[in-house]
Parts: structure tokens; sequence; C-alpha cells
């Protein structure tokens, strides 16, 4: 099914919708409060789509119990919010660090560099940044196997001595790609899946040059302007001007589901193919690894069951996660535990949980008029949830504070 926009928005969860929808001593309103912003998602209540409120009534009642730091939970079903829970007085209007969900935003990008004619998946590093950045011809010249394909694969077999938790390349470094372009050759390119940062770096400086611009400017044109975003912004650019294709942008919460439905619609915004159809198969299906395509994760969230699912999640719980049988996109920011590792932190444990005991379940039935006494429960949590403060399971950086 084709999603599309219309001419109204969700603000379920927000303070002025206790307020001015809904006195809880009185019976609850018919529909969901709207907008007239024409940029904006439409609404509907979790029945009208099949969606099983109580679910999500008692998911978001868990994670006040657990004083999870989750602040902001969105769920968009059949092209329409259905969903939007925010907390510690947060709201639609707040942008939040993406971290390397970034990464998924410059894959995007890359298919449309790629349909422009403008680069392509074998053109190599050195070519591309040698020509770009003439001063580190010399650091690239031993890159001539690497290619774009290689880059957002996690396939460059280069050799990074990773430092945490103040690696210079997130923090120090006046110029990444020079950082980055000094890592040695160490594997064959394309056999061994490897996820380094230094590969975000190395492809926001392959498309910055294969677009003529920064690649937040070809960003804004190409992708941020067509799908209607609001307060986006990729910040955290280096001394030399380059930001990193792999952290770094802020987006708000349901502009991160308009990210996911642009994927799950083959790449079609409204009437526009904003990425070609093809270049959305191959980002969201396995490359190298049956588990990772091009800078999106496969099955990651949703590992059994026989359901296809893809997502982007950032450092700290940021998830965007696509589900194709369900036409549905979940999203959610936060400050969650990050001990465990890649691919098994606590903050994807915890996400994995929320997906298979509440989301899942709430997402399989068929549509319905939703009951009174539900919107009510439904309404009245969302305020307790907006009211509420959890507890940041992470150190946070001035960057995580919303904005």
């Amino acid at each position: 099914m084709r999603l599309s926009m219309q001419k109204s928005c969700a603000v379920i969860g927000a303070t002025t919708l206790v307020a001015a929808a809904l006195n809880l001593s009185q019976a609850a309103p018919t529909a969901p409060p709207s907008s007239e912003d024409p940029a904006e998602l439409s609404s509907a209540w979790p029945e009208e789509v099949g969606v099983d409120s109580t679910k999500l009534v008692k998911l978001s009642k868990w994670i006040r119990e657990n004083k999870y730091d989750i602040r902001s939970l969105v769920i968009v079903k059949d092209g329409r919010v259905v969903f939007e829970r925010y907390s510690a007085g947060l709201g639609r209007d707040n942008n939040y660090e993406m971290y390397s969900i970034t990464k998924a935003a410059t894959s995007v990008l890359a298919g449309k560099l790629i349909d422009e004619g403008k680069i392509s998946l074998d053109s190599s590093v050195r070519d591309v940044v040698g020509a770009w950045r003439p001063d580190l011809k010399e650091a690239v010249a031993d890159k001539g196997a690497i290619t774009l394909r290689n880059v957002l694969s996690m396939t460059t077999g280069l050799r990074y001595d990773f430092k945490p938790p103040k690696d210079p390349i997130y923090y120090e470094a006046s110029d990444r790609l020079k950082l980055a372009a000094g890592t040695t050759p160490a594997l064959t390119p394309g056999k061994v899946f490897q996820y380094m940062d230094v590969n975000p770096v190395i492809a926001t400086a392959m498309l910055s040059a294969a677009a003529g611009k920064r690649i937040e400017e070809y960003a804004e044109e190409k992708l941020f302007r067509p799908l209607g975003m609001k307060r986006y912004a990729w910040t955290r650019a280096d001394q030399a001007g380059l930001v990193s294709g792999g952290w770094g942008l802020r987006l708000r919460a349901l502009d991160m589901a308009k990210l996911g439905m642009l994927t799950l619609q083959d790449g079609r915004w409204e009437n526009q193919q904003v990425v070609p159809a093809d270049w959305v198969r191959q980002m969201t299906s396995g490359q190298s690894t049956p588990f990772f395509g091009y800078y999106w994760w496969i099955n990651n969230i949703v590992e059994s069951g026989g359901q296809r699912e893809y997502d982007t999640m950032g450092f700290k719980g940021q998830n965007i996660v696509v589900l194709p049988e369900h036409n549905a996109v979940v999203t959610m920011t936060s400050m969650l535990p990050v001990d465990g590792g890649l691919r098994d932190a606590k903050c994807l444990q915890i996400m994995r949980y929320m997906m298979s005991a509440y989301l899942l379940p709430a997402l399989g039935g068929r549509p319905s008029s939703p009951d009174e006494a539900l919107k009510r429960e439904l309404v009245a949590e969302l305020q307790v949830a907006k009211d509420s403060l959890g507890q940041p399971g992470v150190a946070a950086d001035p960057t995580d504070t919303p904005q």
C-alpha cells in the first residue's frame, strides 16, 4: 500500500491534548486532535488501523515503572501516527542527536547521487578523495581497491586503532578526513564486515565531492525539504568544516518516522520518487553479511518469527524500525545503557523486548471503531508519561540535550 501525507497531524501525548481536547470526567473526543500543517503526518486512534491501544498503554506504564529515560516513542501505521509518547516535558518540536542513525540518511543520499550519475558504487576512495582533497592524495594512494561499495557496507578492510571513550575521530580531530585517510589497508576490501566510524567519514567526503557541495546542503535540498522535515540540523563539523556521515544529524521523532516511511514506500514520498526503489532494496538487504546492508541493519530488532524487519540504530538507544509486513514504522529516542557491545548492548536488548512483548502484539489486529474508554485511558497515560522523568542509563554529552 502506498502511503501519503494528509493535511492533519497527531498531537497525541501533548499537554494541550489533555487541556483542550479532553476532560477526563467527560466523554473522549471522537477524533484525534489535528493540525492544518500539510507537512505533518495524519493521525488516527490506534484501533482505527488495527492497533491495540491497551498494549501501548501497558508499554508506556512499563517504561515508567522501570524509569527508563525514553524521551520519544512514535508509531506510524498505514501512514498515520497512532502513538506519540514523550517524557520530561518534551514534545514533537524537539530534535535529538541521532548518532549512527545519521548513517542511514547518508546511505539514502548515496543512492540519490548514484541515480544522478555523479558517483557509483565502484568509485574508488583513492580517485574521489584524492581529487577532492589534493593534500591527501598521497595518504589515499594505497586505497585504489577500496570503493564506495566497501565504505557503505563496512568492508573497507582498513585498520583503525579505536580509542574509546574519547576517540579523536569523534571529539578531538581537527580534520577527521585526514585521520581516516591515514588508516592502513589490512584486509582485502569486500571480504570482512568491520563496523568502523572511519568509513562514514570517508563516505561524507566522497558524497560531498560528488554533490559539489557540503553533504548537509545536499541533504537539505534532496531529502529534508522534500519530506517536509522541520528543525533538522547536521552538526558537529570538524575544524575543516566537514560533518560526519556517521553522527551529528539531529531530527524530530516524527521526521525519523518519515525517513523510515520513505524506505517503506520504496523511496517514494507523495508522488515523487525521492530515491530509486532499487537502491532502497539494496540498502536494506544483506551485503557482506546477512544482517547489514548499506548502513542499514536487517532483522536486528526482530530476530525471529520469519518477519522481515530492517532498522537503523544510534548510540544510547536511538532507533528507526521498519516493519513491512505491518506497514509500520517505530521510532525511539532515549538515553539507555550501552554496555554489552554493538549488537548486544543493553539499549538494543530493551528495544528488542519492547518489540516482542508489546509492539508486535499490538500491531496485528483488524481496524475497528475505538471505544471511548480506551481513548480516555490512552490520553491519560500519555499525559502522565509526558510529566514523568526517567533515569539516564548512560552519561550525557552536551549534544544529548533535546533542542
